[in-house]
């Protein structure tokens, strides 16, 4: 396998793979329990740049409920304290 196939298969899904980690700085100096992990999620219309013509779309029920038309732009919505799948 090419290097360039290795490092393509090592990134990230930006499509599936929505919710990243970031790991804080941690001061010796501050007062309040450390936060290690911090997670936030990144819309996957930040990857797309123009819409290709004829994408997939969902049923207009199944659209209304996942609040897009095209599955390519739906991006789940997880309260705190769950985990996306």
């Amino acid at each position: 396998m090419h290097l360039a196939n290795q490092l393509s298969s090592m990134r990230p899904n930006p499509y599936v793979d929505q919710e990243r980690i970031w790991y804080p700085y941690i001061s010796p100096y501050d007062p309040c329990p450390p936060i290690c992990a911090k997670t936030y999620v990144v819309p996957p219309n930040q990857f797309l740049g123009f819409q290709p013509p004829n994408l997939p779309q969902y049923p207009p029920s199944q659209a209304l409920y996942h609040g897009t038309l095209w599955p390519i732009l739906f991006s789940p919505y997880k309260g705190k304290g769950e985990k996306y799948e």
